[in-house]
């Protein structure tokens, strides 16, 4: 096992950490429905990504939704 060989000091600790902290989300809008969606990512309303569908969003909303009524029973 490890032994730290000094003590570090809050200073030190606080500069070691300093790119720790988390970064805001860059938001970009939907080219389909101008909804927020997240960047390089597939849109979850719409389920567009550059121009096309990649998603389809219907079957997916189905599939959920059937999931949780046989969870149900």
């Amino acid at each position: 096992m490890g032994v730290p060989r000094a003590h570090s000091t809050r200073g030190q600790k606080g500069r070691r950490r300093s790119h720790l902290a988390l970064k805001p989300a860059n938001f970009s809008t939907c080219s389909n429905c101008h909804k927020q969606k997240l960047s390089h990512r597939a849109c979850p309303h719409c389920g567009y990504y550059n121009g096309r569908a990649v998603v389809n969003v219907l079957a997916k909303e189905l599939r959920k939704k059937e999931k949780q009524r046989k969870k149900r029973s």
